[in-house]
Protein backbone atom coordinates (compact mmCIF):
# COMPACT_ATOMS: atom_id res chain seq x y z
CA UNK A 1 0.00 0.00 0.00
CA UNK A 2 1.45 3.41 -1.21
CA UNK A 3 1.54 6.11 1.47
CA UNK A 4 1.12 9.73 0.53
CA UNK A 5 2.70 12.01 3.16
CA UNK A 6 0.93 14.81 2.52
CA UNK A 7 -1.84 13.19 3.79
CA UNK A 8 -0.48 13.32 7.01
CA UNK A 9 -0.52 17.12 9.41
CA UNK A 10 2.60 15.82 11.32
CA UNK A 11 4.48 12.79 12.49
CA UNK A 12 1.97 11.95 15.39
CA UNK A 13 -0.76 12.16 13.03
CA UNK A 14 1.28 9.19 10.98
CA UNK A 15 2.03 7.28 13.97
CA UNK A 16 -1.65 7.10 14.85
CA UNK A 17 -3.14 6.00 11.45
CA UNK A 18 -0.01 3.44 11.74
CA UNK A 19 -1.30 2.30 15.61
CA UNK A 20 -5.10 2.28 14.18
CA UNK A 21 -4.00 0.44 11.68
CA UNK A 22 -2.22 -2.28 13.27
CA UNK A 23 -5.04 -2.16 15.80
CA UNK A 24 -2.56 -2.15 18.32
CA UNK A 25 -3.28 -0.47 22.02
CA UNK A 26 -1.48 3.44 22.46
CA UNK A 27 -0.46 2.35 25.76
CA UNK A 28 1.46 -0.67 24.68
CA UNK A 29 2.88 0.14 21.15
CA UNK A 30 5.03 -2.21 19.06
CA UNK A 31 8.13 0.08 18.80
CA UNK A 32 9.65 -2.20 16.63
CA UNK A 33 6.88 -2.81 13.90
CA UNK A 34 5.69 0.62 14.14
CA UNK A 35 9.46 2.16 13.58
CA UNK A 36 9.70 -0.54 10.65
CA UNK A 37 6.49 0.61 9.11
CA UNK A 38 7.48 4.73 9.85
CA UNK A 39 10.18 4.29 7.86
CA UNK A 40 8.42 2.39 5.54
CA UNK A 41 6.49 5.82 4.85
CA UNK A 42 9.27 7.90 4.52
CA UNK A 43 11.50 5.67 2.08
CA UNK A 44 8.41 6.10 -0.23
CA UNK A 45 7.86 9.44 0.10
CA UNK A 46 11.98 9.73 -0.48
CA UNK A 47 11.35 7.74 -3.97
CA UNK A 48 8.45 10.07 -4.96
CA UNK A 49 10.69 12.71 -4.55
CA UNK A 50 8.48 13.90 -1.84
CA UNK A 51 10.12 17.00 0.29
CA UNK A 52 10.06 15.19 4.27
CA UNK A 53 9.79 17.46 6.78
CA UNK A 54 12.33 18.00 9.39
CA UNK A 55 9.59 16.87 12.28
CA UNK A 56 9.12 14.00 10.63
CA UNK A 57 12.70 13.10 10.55
CA UNK A 58 12.69 13.80 14.14
CA UNK A 59 10.29 11.38 15.17
CA UNK A 60 12.30 8.40 13.21
CA UNK A 61 15.12 9.16 14.95
CA UNK A 62 13.42 9.55 18.27
CA UNK A 63 11.65 6.13 17.15
CA UNK A 64 14.80 4.57 16.58
CA UNK A 65 15.97 5.62 20.11
CA UNK A 66 12.87 4.06 22.07
CA UNK A 67 13.70 0.85 19.86
CA UNK A 68 17.17 0.58 20.69
CA UNK A 69 16.55 1.28 24.83
CA UNK A 70 13.66 -1.31 24.53
CA UNK A 71 16.02 -3.46 23.16
CA UNK A 72 18.60 -3.37 25.63
CA UNK A 73 18.53 -6.06 28.76
CA UNK A 74 16.67 -4.93 31.75
CA UNK A 75 18.29 -6.98 34.94
CA UNK A 76 15.51 -7.59 37.54
CA UNK A 77 17.30 -5.36 40.43
CA UNK A 78 16.55 -2.17 38.29
CA UNK A 79 13.65 -0.22 37.78
CA UNK A 80 13.73 1.68 34.35
CA UNK A 81 11.25 4.24 32.95
CA UNK A 82 9.29 2.69 30.14
CA UNK A 83 11.23 4.39 27.70
CA UNK A 84 7.52 5.03 25.14
CA UNK A 85 6.27 6.56 28.01
CA UNK A 86 6.84 9.87 26.49
CA UNK A 87 5.87 8.94 23.07
CA UNK A 88 2.35 7.94 24.22
CA UNK A 89 1.87 11.18 26.05
CA UNK A 90 2.35 12.81 23.21
CA UNK A 91 0.09 11.09 20.99
CA UNK A 92 -2.82 11.55 23.80
CA UNK A 93 -2.52 14.66 23.59
CA UNK A 94 -2.75 15.16 20.05
CA UNK A 95 -5.37 12.55 19.64
CA UNK A 96 -7.36 14.77 21.70
CA UNK A 97 -6.90 18.01 19.84
CA UNK A 98 -7.61 16.12 16.67
CA UNK A 99 -10.77 15.34 18.18
CA UNK A 100 -11.78 18.55 18.73
CA UNK A 101 -10.92 20.28 15.83
CA UNK A 102 -13.80 19.61 13.96
CA UNK A 103 -15.84 21.13 16.82
CA UNK A 104 -13.62 24.60 17.20
CA UNK A 105 -13.93 24.21 13.28
CA UNK A 106 -17.24 24.35 13.26
CA UNK A 107 -17.67 26.88 16.19
CA UNK A 108 -15.46 29.66 13.73
CA UNK A 109 -17.52 28.77 10.92
CA UNK A 110 -21.03 29.58 12.90
CA UNK A 111 -22.01 33.24 11.89
CA UNK A 112 -19.79 33.78 9.19
CA UNK A 113 -22.32 35.00 6.85
CA UNK A 114 -24.19 36.99 8.67
CA UNK A 115 -23.26 40.71 8.84
CA UNK A 116 -24.22 42.65 11.76
CA UNK A 117 -25.70 47.02 11.09
CA UNK A 118 -23.55 49.06 13.38
CA UNK A 119 -25.96 51.18 15.38
CA UNK A 120 -27.17 54.25 14.55
CA UNK A 121 -25.99 57.47 16.72
CA UNK A 122 -29.26 59.24 17.30
CA UNK A 123 -28.49 62.89 16.89
CA UNK A 124 -29.83 64.77 20.47
CA UNK A 125 -30.10 68.26 18.60
CA UNK A 126 -32.01 66.89 15.94
CA UNK A 127 -35.73 68.96 15.81
CA UNK A 128 -38.39 66.19 16.67
CA UNK A 129 -40.30 65.25 13.88
CA UNK A 130 -44.04 64.38 14.40
CA UNK A 131 -45.77 62.49 12.05
CA UNK A 132 -48.96 62.33 13.49
CA UNK A 133 -51.56 65.19 14.07
CA UNK A 134 -54.28 65.60 16.61
CA UNK A 135 -56.72 63.75 13.99
CA UNK A 136 -54.80 60.68 14.61
CA UNK A 137 -55.88 60.63 18.13
CA UNK A 138 -59.72 61.76 17.31
CA UNK A 139 -59.68 58.59 14.64
CA UNK A 140 -58.43 56.37 17.45
CA UNK A 141 -60.87 57.81 20.05
CA UNK A 142 -63.41 57.67 17.35
CA UNK A 143 -62.68 53.90 16.90
CA UNK A 144 -62.61 53.00 20.37
CA UNK A 145 -66.15 54.28 21.39
CA UNK A 146 -67.91 53.22 18.46
CA UNK A 147 -66.53 49.57 19.22
CA UNK A 148 -67.72 50.28 23.15
CA UNK A 149 -71.18 50.63 21.79
CA UNK A 150 -71.08 47.76 20.02
CA UNK A 151 -70.91 45.75 22.72
CA UNK A 152 -73.73 44.14 24.98
CA UNK A 153 -76.06 46.72 26.45
CA UNK A 154 -75.53 46.84 30.26
CA UNK A 155 -78.31 45.83 32.45
CA UNK A 156 -80.54 48.48 33.81
CA UNK A 157 -78.97 48.20 37.35
CA UNK A 158 -75.33 49.06 35.90
CA UNK A 159 -76.86 52.55 34.92
CA UNK A 160 -77.04 53.16 38.97
CA UNK A 161 -75.84 56.19 40.02
CA UNK A 162 -74.73 57.85 37.05
CA UNK A 163 -76.89 60.57 36.71
CA UNK A 164 -75.32 63.17 39.19
CA UNK A 165 -71.65 61.73 38.66
CA UNK A 166 -68.35 64.37 38.57
CA UNK A 167 -67.02 63.78 35.59
CA UNK A 168 -63.38 62.66 36.03
CA UNK A 169 -60.27 64.43 36.26
CA UNK A 170 -58.23 64.95 33.50
CA UNK A 171 -55.07 65.39 36.03
CA UNK A 172 -56.01 62.66 37.79
CA UNK A 173 -55.54 60.60 34.38
CA UNK A 174 -52.39 61.99 33.50
CA UNK A 175 -51.18 61.47 36.80
CA UNK A 176 -52.38 57.24 36.13
CA UNK A 177 -50.81 57.50 32.73
CA UNK A 178 -47.22 58.16 33.67
CA UNK A 179 -47.77 55.84 36.89
CA UNK A 180 -48.23 53.37 33.83
CA UNK A 181 -44.97 54.21 31.95
CA UNK A 182 -43.25 53.22 35.25
CA UNK A 183 -43.73 49.57 34.50
CA UNK A 184 -43.57 50.06 30.65
CA UNK A 185 -41.35 51.55 27.97
CA UNK A 186 -44.42 51.81 25.82
CA UNK A 187 -48.11 51.26 25.88
CA UNK A 188 -51.07 50.92 23.45
CA UNK A 189 -53.60 53.46 22.83
CA UNK A 190 -56.48 51.78 23.39
CA UNK A 191 -54.64 49.99 26.71
CA UNK A 192 -55.15 53.66 28.45
CA UNK A 193 -59.26 52.84 28.06
CA UNK A 194 -59.20 49.75 29.58
CA UNK A 195 -59.70 50.25 32.92
CA UNK A 196 -62.57 52.99 32.26
CA UNK A 197 -65.83 52.61 34.08
CA UNK A 198 -67.74 54.93 32.36
CA UNK A 199 -67.91 57.64 29.13
CA UNK A 200 -66.89 60.32 31.64
CA UNK A 201 -63.44 58.50 32.07
CA UNK A 202 -63.05 57.78 28.90
CA UNK A 203 -63.38 61.60 27.66
CA UNK A 204 -60.71 62.39 30.82
CA UNK A 205 -58.18 60.06 29.83
CA UNK A 206 -58.20 61.46 26.09
CA UNK A 207 -57.95 64.79 27.07
CA UNK A 208 -55.00 63.63 29.45
CA UNK A 209 -52.76 62.33 26.08
CA UNK A 210 -54.12 65.25 24.44
CA UNK A 211 -52.22 67.38 27.44
CA UNK A 212 -49.33 65.23 27.15
CA UNK A 213 -48.91 64.86 23.80
CA UNK A 214 -49.38 69.07 23.47
CA UNK A 215 -46.52 69.67 26.20
CA UNK A 216 -44.57 66.93 24.42
CA UNK A 217 -44.05 64.52 26.72
CA UNK A 218 -45.93 61.77 24.97
CA UNK A 219 -44.78 60.61 21.50
CA UNK A 220 -47.14 58.85 19.12
CA UNK A 221 -46.42 56.31 16.51
CA UNK A 222 -49.15 54.18 14.71
CA UNK A 223 -52.20 53.96 12.74
CA UNK A 224 -55.52 53.59 13.71
CA UNK A 225 -56.05 51.18 17.01
CA UNK A 226 -52.57 50.45 16.44
CA UNK A 227 -51.40 53.97 17.89
CA UNK A 228 -48.87 53.00 20.35
CA UNK A 229 -46.97 55.74 23.01
CA UNK A 230 -43.89 56.11 24.55
CA UNK A 231 -42.83 59.18 26.88
CA UNK A 232 -39.69 61.51 25.79
CA UNK A 233 -37.57 63.63 27.28
CA UNK A 234 -39.52 66.98 27.55
CA UNK A 235 -36.48 69.20 27.05
CA UNK A 236 -34.69 67.06 24.00
CA UNK A 237 -38.37 67.46 22.50
CA UNK A 238 -39.43 70.65 23.01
Amino acid sequence: MTFHLDAFDGPLDLLLHLISKNKVSIYDIPIAEICEQYMAVLDEARRMDMDIAGDFIAMAAQLIYIKSKMLLPVYEDEEEEDPRRQLVEMLLEYQRIKEMTPYFRQQSELGRDIYVKPPEIADRNAPVQYRHSVDDLLKAARALLEKAQQRVPPSARAFKGIVGREPAPVEEKITMILHRFLRHTRLKFRQLFESAQNRSEIVATFLAVLELSKTRRLMIEGDGEDVELYLTDKEDAG
